[in-house]
């Protein structure tokens, strides 16, 4: 797979009226703030291409298109890095269930991606990377890091010496220790120094595919990768250097909450391992998205696909729509019942806005910002937008139809 810059076509922001002040974000380190007009840096985990895109990660996604879109919207620019982990256990093992080459798998679901988020409105990162394009990358940051002391190596494995950033684990040990083992680390393996020590490289095994390097033969682990990957597209070319001007790298790192542990956590602490600076100044993470009463899972095979929902007709917005009403941090369930309501609100604010005559807009349009500045609270934004409705479908005359449906496909993304 190919390195893509603005991997799929973005919609226009439109300009609007009202004033865009500070986005105030609530970050598992703390309350941190987006200035308008400012440059951010942002990076967001993307998908592993081995299955289509389902409604967890569409909402994920969703919220950190609010961030971009309300930073462009007060003047500002948002700098974004997106990756594929298209190097990882679960597609190498679905690819070989179902008898297929791991890399044409990861091209299909990959065009498949793209194509769900342009239906769904979703801004595209300026650079779309694939940890396959990263092996020199990972090759020089695994060097620097064994220089300064934090890499072993356990049979033909090397692995990331992470003792001295225990302190900051975000959950109790015992506990980052179940997590750890449920997302992909080895805390039993015999002769690590650590039970919770990540593997940069892998040596390779068997019928497994392999990059040379001068750490061995082999292929990346999973924190490593996105550790480069933010860093160089963040930061460019002498990303080894850090950025000393800066308190923290960049400004977000963004994914679904099962990501704060041991993902985000152990890419943080390698990135400081290789530049010597704090990563990021703020990490957001999402909800997650049952179906129906129960927890929405793989291994259960209750995952619903925005790319089915797309093909039995469903209109993106009613989709996009449903998922705003949530607060993106909370988990939430999705069902049929959902789904028919989204349909009949997406409904009145289309016939709303056809009318000739509308109520007055300028208040409903700073609610709106307003709800978004604080921390993306999309229910308090929908509130202000189903109030206006209410208004102009009982005869409220004064307000712009166009002012509404500018700020509705601009800030929330909602194209009516």
């Amino acid at each position: 797979m190919e390195i893509l810059e603005n991997p799929w076509p973005n919609p226009t922001l439109a300009t609007i009226k009202v004033e865009v002040g500070a986005l105030h974000l609530e970050s598992t380190s703390g309350t941190f703030s987006m200035e308008p007009g400012s440059t951010q840096r942002m990076y967001v985990c993307g998908i592993t291409p081995y299955d289509a895109t389902h409604l967890g990660h569409a909402a994920t996604y969703l919220t950190f298109d609010l961030i971009n879109r309300y930073v462009q919207l007060s003047g500002g620019r948002v700098d974004f890095v997106e990756n594929i982990t298209d190097i990882d256990e679960p597609l190498l093992e679905r690819a070989l269930r179902d008898g297929t080459d791991w890399q044409s798998l990861a091209q299909t679901e990959t065009e498949l991606f793209a194509a769900d988020m342009t239906a769904l409105r979703i801004l595209a990162p300026q650079w779309f990377v694939p940890a396959t394009q990263t092996m020199d990358l990972v090759e020089s940051a695994i060097t620097v890091m064994h220089e300064r002391g934090y890499v072993y190596s356990l049979e033909g494995d090397l692995y990331f010496r992470v003792s001295p950033f225990l302190s900051r684990l975000p959950y109790p040990l015992p506990e980052c220790l179940a997590i750890f083992a449920e997302r992909g680390g080895d805390p039993e393996r015999n002769g690590k120094e650590h039970p919770l020590d990540p593997v940069l490289w892998i040596a390779n095994r068997k019928d497994e595919p392999g990059w040379v390097s001068t750490h061995g033969f082999g292929r990346p682990g999973w924190h490593i990768e996105c550790a480069v990957i933010s860093l160089r597209y963040l930061l460019g070319e002498s990303f080894l250097n850090g950025d000393p001007e800066r308190a923290s790298l960049i400004d977000l790192q963004g994914g679904g909450r099962d990501l704060i542990f041991p993902h985000h956590f152990m890419s943080a602490v390698q990135v400081e391992a290789i530049t010597g600076q704090p990563f990021s100044r703020g990490y957001v993470h999402t909800g997650f998205i049952g179906l129906e009463g129960e927890k929405m899972s793989k291994s259960k095979g209750n995952l619903v696909f925005v790319s089915k929902l797309l093909q039995s007709g469903v209109d993106p917005m009613v989709i996009r729509l449903a998922l705003l009403s949530d607060h993106y941090s909370k988990d939430r369930m999705w069902s049929s019942a959902r789904l028919a309501q989204a349909t009949e609100e997406a409904a009145r604010i289309r016939a709303a806005l056809s009318r000739n005559e509308v109520a007055p807009t300028s208040e409903t349009a700073a609610a709106i910002v307003k709800a978004l500045s604080e921390n993306l609270n999309t229910p308090n934004a929908l509130d202000a937008i189903f109030e206006w409705v209410a208004v102009t479908e009982s005869g409220g005359v004064g307000g712009s139809a166009g002012e509404i449906a500018r700020l509705l496909d601009s800030a929330l993304g909602l194209a009516f």
